[in-house]
């Protein structure tokens, strides 16, 4: 077995600040260092109800994350990531204490949330499991790349009232002014509470780096800041220990915007008993901000503040007090596009199917060139913006026919289709299928659009034709 590379050293100028900043608890600090970094995962309550709960958390022999409702440590050798329930995304895979932030934003069905620096995709999918299909979330990152993975990690966890997009946060701040009750800043920083997981995250430390995130934080959380509505709620976080890019951006950015105060609320008050604080020009309110330190707990290092708007300060939201309402989507109006939809729905899903897929449905679909969508009503016109996935993708039409997504394959619920065939997870036949490739039907000659199940759970399409399952499985997706 080939020798694992060492890791860089711990910068001298680092270790120096935490020696100042920690005192007599530098010892155990640096002596976490030593131990492992820790494994976390998240259950998805889009896909897994409290049986399903009970049920993964035997199979994964899985231990409660303290401060996350859904968050669980789990032993690495079994390897969750490499499970078919993960391709089906019953769960997500996420470092502990990065699960603080939506714990504490507290988002709750029905409410328009804001994912500002979303990717790859972590908290953007903790929020949409608290909002369980009501209200809408905007999940943006402005790198196209690692979108373009936010947008993947949408699809595979089966949620369809988010709109993924490319944009830099300015030009969001002008389209959405005063627009959302909840707004996530995931700040870019300089990365020192990832250096036991992350080694290259060390080679690139520099204090010179720390004073330039301090600087785009602050840019960035002012633009957040526009965008949430009178007495809403914005959620600032780092995976860094610098008191400068979290007590010290949250001191500044309050002098900057005096309608914003700490929310001094209890939940998550007991991130870490014991944690130590740093007090700044913003006072004693900074003492209700939180840190996750990896000498305390089982988690990597994070910070956590909640930031209250003034229930007077400014507008209300797009629409009301007389301003000019926005523009709504360009909505499918085209009776043949309908009837082609409503013809594979017919032949596709039960009547609780049908009781999902219609009605309001039909009124929010939109089309993309010849990609069907269906768009949360919440969202207005995206003109304009760059949009990789305008809520939950439904499929294509191709010669007066439909040929349904992997995302819709994705968000249904084994009891909305007629034609399933479930297999064990680790099976040769899933396996088979994972690789691409054809099965035999265990259930009849139905000819049509089947569901695949990875036993409770539906992780992709499969085409009847005869005896035969015919491979819809994306080739990007397939394994080896």
């Amino acid at each position: 077995m080939a020798k694992e590379a060492a890791k860089p050293e711990l910068p001298e100028a680092f270790l120096t600040k935490m020696r100042g900043l920690l005192g007599q608890e530098y010892k155990s600090f640096l002596e976490s260092y030593e131990g492992e970094k820790t494994q976390g995962l998240r259950i998805n309550p889009l896909k897994a109800g409290k049986e399903d709960v009970q049920r993964l958390e035997a199979r994964f022999g899985l231990k409660s994350v303290p401060w996350a409702r859904e968050g669980y440590y789990f032993d690495k050798d079994l390897r969750p990531g490499k499970h078919p329930f993960h391709d089906a995304g019953v769960f997500y895979i996420q470092e502990p204490s990065a699960m603080a932030a939506v714990e504490l934003l507290d988002p709750r069905p029905g409410e328009k949330v804001l994912d500002l620096c979303a990717a790859p995709g972590g908290k953007t999918t903790q929020i949409a499991g608290r909002l369980m299909g009501r209200g809408f979330l905007l999940s943006n990152e402005h790198h196209p790349a690692r979108a373009r993975i936010l947008s993947q990690n949408v699809e595979r966890l089966g949620i369809a009232n988010a709109v993924v997009a490319n944009q830099e946060a300015g030009m969001l701040a002008r389209r959405f002014p005063c627009f959302f009750d909840k707004v996530l800043v995931d700040a870019p920083c300089s990365g020192e509470g990832m250096f036991r997981k992350d080694p290259e995250a060390r080679a690139q430390w520099s204090p010179e780096n720390v004073a330039l995130c301090a600087v785009r934080q602050g840019e960035i959380l002012d633009q957040a800041a526009a965008m949430v509505r009178p007495g809403g709620r914005l959620a600032y976080s780092t995976c860094t220990f610098s008191p400068e890019e979290n007590e010290g951006s949250v001191s500044a950015f309050l002098r900057r915007n005096p309608e914003f105060s700490i929310d001094k609320g209890e939940k998550g008050r007991m991130l870490s008993p014991g944690q130590p604080q740093w007090v700044l020009e913003g006072g004693k309110d900074l003492a209700f901000t939180f840190r996750i330190w990896p000498h305390l707990t089982e988690g990597e290092g994070h910070y956590v503040a909640v930031l209250k708007k003034d229930a007077a300060a400014g507008d209300l939201s797009f629409g009301r007090d007389g301003r000019k309402k926005e523009k709504r989507p360009p909505y499918v109006r085209d009776r043949q596009v309908r009837e082609i939809w409503r013809s594979f729905a017919r032949e596709t899903f039960t009547e609780k199917g049908l009781e999902t897929f219609g009605g309001d449905l039909e009124e929010q679909m939109v089309l993309f060139g010849d990609q069907l969508y269906w768009i949360p009503k919440e969202m207005p016109d995206y003109e304009g913006l760059r949009v990789l996935r305008a809520g939950l993708h439904l499929g294509s039409l191709k010669k007066n026919r439909f040929e349904p997504s992997h995302s819709l394959a994705l968000y249904l619920k084994k009891d909305q289709v007629k034609r399933r065939e479930t297999r064990d997870a680790g099976s040769p036949e899933l396996e088979a299928y994972l690789r691409g490739e054809s099965v035999r039907s265990e259930n009849g000659r139905e000819n049509g659009w089947t569901l695949m199940l990875a036993e409770d759970y539906s992780i992709g399409w499969a085409k009847q034709v005869g005896e035969t399952l015919k491979n819809h499985y994306p080739k990007g997706l397939r394994r080896d």
